[in-house]
């Protein structure tokens, strides 16, 4: 070929890949341009929506006998005021697209109330739109994360003495803490980037860790004052904080880029860096990091997700159980050998496929009994509960309690686990030696995560 032929093939072939990338660059813009206007419809519709409610929303702030349960609240506190020396102990569910808390008696389990979660939504919502990239992200997370709803509540803490409820709130992008006589917000930390995930409560109740998710890092706050004591850097899209029991650790995993379509059986590429960690609680540095795609290689794994959702572990905490993206059941991870030791299988009931799993979640819930005997396993997409002998393997399933179970937690006691059924909205107490269901309580829209915590009286008398 001539040299002239040589140079028109460049030129030709150069022009053509231009060409290509100002098409894809086009389409960019006015992707972002639609959904600036898509956005911009949105949040003009909470606008209206928000500017006509009266806020704060806590039911009870009028009279206990309006309540559902109030008159068992009245007996539990003698029919008076509480004081700070009069704490009552209670379940608090986090109603993530309703933007509420609701209130659970831990006695009879008979609902208290319901504190609202975004007293300030307004506020924030003017916030959001004036700027742009706000406006955007705000609408990503509706439409990909969310499912199509705003994520207004997605964890929350009581204070020890039970005057502050500190909420994580993903769409808002913060994390408040309210003041529980009066509803209102005590004080608020913004987080790193756009969105606010799972917390962490340290055992003495000084801090909460809390996922920052947009901007891969962790940030250590104190309860009673809302301000940053330590942060530290995870993988894409932290995740899960679990404190240890001395809480001299905070484990953690990245789950990456659980809104990618890539769902290849080992995640793809665009589905990030996803990690799990050892954090020292001293100084917060990292001592120890890995993706678990190597452990699970090095069992002969190779087709399962590195993505860890929940976790769980041992008092001794020899023995990590981990939840995978699109695994219908669990692996157990042996710390101080650094393996892998084994993977219980649960039944896939769903018929959907992998793409439709709600953020790449098979299962996503797990809690073990205060003995370490037995798991508690929120099969989200098989809608079952299943408990499982640890030592056996062996479990039992507890269909048609509910919807899309999305989370488990063991009780104080140790002797049951919450579930929340976020498509049913409801809660259920299972008892971890029988497998079987306590009660099953009405809660609010999309019910994730449920904590234990303690309950300081409203402001007025009943």
């Amino acid at each position: 070929m001539r040299a002239w032929d040589i140079q028109a093939s460049y030129t030709s072939n150069m022009k053509t890949i231009l060409r290509f990338g100002l098409f894809v660059f086009l389409l960019l813009v006015v992707a972002v341009l639609v959904v600036q206007v898509l956005a911009s419809r949105a949040i003009d519709d909470l606008l209206e929506q928000a500017a006509t409610q009266q806020r704060p929303l806590q039911r009870w702030h009028d009279s206990w006998t309006e309540l559902e349960g109030g008159d068992a609240f009245q007996a539990m506190t003698g029919g008076s005021m509480l004081d700070d020396e009069n704490r009552v102990p209670v379940i608090f569910v986090g109603n993530n697209w309703q933007g509420t808390i609701t209130v659970i008696s831990l006695e009879d389990y008979r609902k208290l109330g319901v504190i609202d979660g975004i007293p300030d939504k307004l506020e924030r919502l003017r916030e959001i739109d004036s700027k742009f990239f706000y406006r955007l992200m705000f609408f990503a997370i509706r439409m990909a994360v969310g499912e199509g709803h705003d994520q207004y509540v997605d964890d929350m803490y009581s204070s020890i003495d039970g005057r502050l409820l500190v909420v994580s709130r993903p769409s808002f992008a913060d994390v408040v803490a309210i003041n529980t006589r009066t509803g209102e917000i005590a004080w608020r930390f913004p987080v790193d980037g756009r969105r606010a995930d799972h917390m962490a409560l340290s055992p003495d109740g000084r801090f909460v860790a809390v996922s920052a998710s947009t901007a891969d890092k962790v940030h250590v706050i104190e309860v009673d004052t809302g301000r940053e004591h330590a942060s530290f850097p995870t993988g894409d899209s932290p995740h899960e904080n679990v404190y240890s029991k001395d809480g001299k650790h905070l484990f953690h995993a990245s789950i990456g880029n659980v809104f990618s379509p890539l769902d290849l059986a080992g995640g793809g590429l665009l589905k990030g860096n996803r990690v799990f960690q050892v954090v020292n609680t001293a100084d917060y540095s990292v001592e120890l990091a890995f993706d678990i795609r190597e452990k699970l290689d090095a069992a002969g794994l190779e087709d399962l997700s590195p993505a860890i959702r929940p976790m769980a572990h041992t008092d001794d905490e020899k023995n990590f159980y981990f939840q995978l993206s699109f695994l219908h059941g669990l692996v157990e991870y042996d710390l101080p050998n650094d393996s892998i030791t084994r993977v219980i299988e649960l039944p896939k009931v769903t018929t959907l496929p992998r793409t439709s799993y709600v953020n790449d979640s098979a299962h996503h819930g797990l809690a073990i009994s205060g003995d370490n005997r037995k798991l508690c396993v929120a099969g989200t997409m098989d809608d079952y509960v299943a408990i499982v002998d640890r030592e056996t393997e062996a479990y039992e399933l507890l269909p048609d309690l509910g919807e899309k179970p999305y989370w488990a937690v063991t009780s104080k006691s140790g002797d049951h686990c919450y579930i929340s059924w976020s498509e049913t909205d409801t809660m259920s107490v299972i008892d971890f030696e029988s497998a079987t269901e306590v009660v099953r309580i009405d809660v609010g829209d999309h019910p994730q995560r449920i904590r234990e915590g303690y309950l300081i009286s409203p402001v007025s008398n009943p």
